[in-house]
């Protein structure tokens, strides 16, 4: 599409969109599960500190389905806020020009572990992302050649991990979740494990060949969970051997029924990950559509209390259900971009 034809698209769901805004005054939210809880419990004080205004409705569906109904268009039948817990990729945001939400304005949150648990019966567990690799890879590297991976249990790939059979329940592809585990733990273990450059030199394309690194088994070894979290820990009380993949909040919240392993000899926590010694980290989002700005009602005031210090401070009750708090200057820009209108 043109410029003059986006420009034209633009203006048109612009006005179509002013004229239609009284019906509907309440803010709309999707997307990310990670972010989901924070979401909710900003929601919900919002409410309680702007009476004048209804709590937002957040609902879940991932990263990406939340992105892709964001791009959809402006207008009442779209959503206003999408929650990510990864950042907006290129061709999320050129398609949502195309379809005439040409201002996005991005908002970090603070962040957040990805950690790797099993039901508190189990023994202590150390990985290294190797491990989690060569579990869960389709193909492994073996004798010069790329096979559909052999492994059942874990004690096969290492012998002080459980000899218990491998079962891993990750989040789906929709999931922002996923492709940080893809890029933190089935890259670099890919690497650790001396695959990656095997791979190049068995696969000529180089973006097959990072595909291999990260791609998953099919052979229900390993489980995609389209659900949010609370489908993950329904399979580990199904399976007690098994493993999931959680935020580190959501682990925080339901400790008592997990036990997380460290990666790398690093327990996640609040601690290592604000310090970057945790090597599975990453930042959380949300992208506000800035059309619906000033016409959609209580959108701004949301965005400017979700930012506050009492929601994303270090003393902020997003903080103490498990939110890594960014540092204090990082804080700051986050609230004068939005002020001042930045967009992506």
């Amino acid at each position: 599409m043109n410029i003059v034809k986006l420009t034209a698209a633009a203006l048109v769901a612009s006005v179509a969109f002013a004229g239609a805004a009284a019906a509907r005054d309440q803010v709309q939210i999707a997307g990310s599960s990670t972010v989901l809880p924070y979401a909710k419990i900003v929601s919900e004080t919002f409410s309680e500190t702007f009476p004048a205004f209804k709590a937002p409705v957040v609902e879940s569906g991932g990263t990406g389905g939340g992105l892709k109904a964001f791009c959809s268009g402006v207008g009442e039948g779209t959503i206003d806020v999408a929650n990510a817990s990864r950042a907006i990729k290129g061709e999320e945001l050129e398609a949502c020009k195309a379809a005439g939400v040409t201002e996005v304005q991005e908002v970090k949150i603070g962040y957040d572990g990805i950690v790797f648990a099993m039901d508190s019966s189990n023994p202590d567990v150390k990985f290294e992302p190797k491990d989690i690799y060569l579990a869960l890879a389709a193909e492994i590297v073996q004798d010069g050649k790329l096979v559909a991976n052999p492994y059942k249990k874990w004690s096969e790939i290492n012998k002080e991990l459980p000899d218990v059979a491998i079962a891993a329940y990750i989040p789906g592809s929709k999931h922002g979740t996923r492709e940080v585990f893809e890029e933190k733990i089935m890259a670099e273990g890919c690497k650790e494990a001396g695959a990656t450059d095997a791979i190049k030199g068995l696969v000529a394309d180089a973006k097959q060949a990072a595909a291999k690194c990260v791609a998953v088994r099919k052979d229900g070894a390993s489980v995609d969970i389209d659900g949010d979290y609370t489908e993950t820990l329904a399979r580990i009380d199904a399976n007690k051997t098994g493993l999931g993949v959680f935020g580190l909040a959501f682990y925080e919240n339901n400790a008592d029924r997990l036990k997380v392993a460290t990666i790398s000899g690093v327990v996640p926590s609040t601690e290592t990950i604000a310090s970057g010694k945790y090597p599975v980290s990453r930042p959380l989002f949300f992208y506000v559509k800035k059309a619906h700005l000033g016409v959609i009602p209580g959108l701004k005031e949301y965005v400017e209390f979700f930012t506050s210090e009492e929601m994303i401070g270090p003393d902020s009750p997003l903080a103490a259900y498990g939110l890594v708090a960014a540092p204090d200057a990082e804080r700051d820009e986050i609230r004068s971009n939005f002020e001042s209108g930045k967009t992506l």
